[in-house]
């Protein structure tokens, strides 16, 4: 399978194609710098791939969520390319391409995945390790407040870890739920590479979408919501 693989929903910028068993990534930590890296980054793994665009089953975007604003900047390159070249857009959870990595990291079982959300709060998603691995989304994905994440207790704690970038955002948060946590992961944020098997999977179950219908996952979806409201 051939895909193309895009993340900017955090301080990251993040590309990745892989072709059969070829990988090329190119992967920056550069805060409002999305603009300026993704397009370079994007050609860049094109040409060493040795592939056309319309060559590709789909491009795999993270989809937040993240950053407005970095979110949007990779919508909208992913929308003209797919648009461009007649590929669909398979939409991957970028909370689960930073468990993915956990997961082929380390021996866990779950992974609990955080990411700043600002006004006090953090992007959540909790996924387990299925079989053949498979994420498998405990709840669906929210707003976090920085208290005790309710739907977990201390049983298995050991296996569970905990990444993203909003647990060093939040040390509250980490504190508060310090007895349901096993271990802390150094990965902060989502890495493209991570996306290629998730969005694989996804296309085979007939996950991708047509660009006009991309829809973001912001779960905010106004930057001047008060904490503790968001659309249902």
């Amino acid at each position: 399978m051939k895909l193309l693989a895009i993340d900017t929903s955090s301080v990251a910028c993040s590309v990745a194609l892989q072709s059969g068993e070829q990988l090329e990534e190119r992967h920056e930590e550069q805060a409002r710098e999305h603009t300026r890296l993704l397009t370079p980054m994007i050609r860049d793994v094109i040409e060493s791939s040795g592939i056309e665009l319309d060559e590709l089953d789909a491009i795999v975007l993270g989809n937040g969520p993240g950053s407005f604003i970095g979110m949007r900047i990779a919508a909208s390159v992913v929308q003209g390319l797919a648009h461009g070249a007649g590929l669909a857009i398979v939409p991957v959870s970028s909370l689960a391409a930073v468990a993915a990595e956990v997961f082929a990291t380390r021996d866990a079982v779950e992974a609990i995945v955080t990411q700043d959300a600002h006004m006090n709060e953090v992007y959540l998603g909790v996924f387990r390790r299925g079989a053949g691995g498979i994420l498998e989304e405990r709840f669906p994905e929210r707003l976090q407040s920085q208290t005790r994440i309710e739907e977990l207790d201390e049983a298995g704690a050991e296996t569970r870890v905990a990444a993203g970038f909003g647990w060093q955002r939040y040390p509250v948060l980490a504190e508060a739920n310090q007895a349901i946590i096993g271990s802390f992961s150094a990965v902060e944020y989502p890495k493209a590479r991570y996306l290629l098997a998730l969005g694989a999977a996804a296309l085979n179950r007939g996950g991708a979408v047509s660009p006009e219908h991309l829809v973001p996952a912001y779960l905010r979806s106004k930057v001047a919501e008060k904490p503790g409201q968001s659309d249902s």
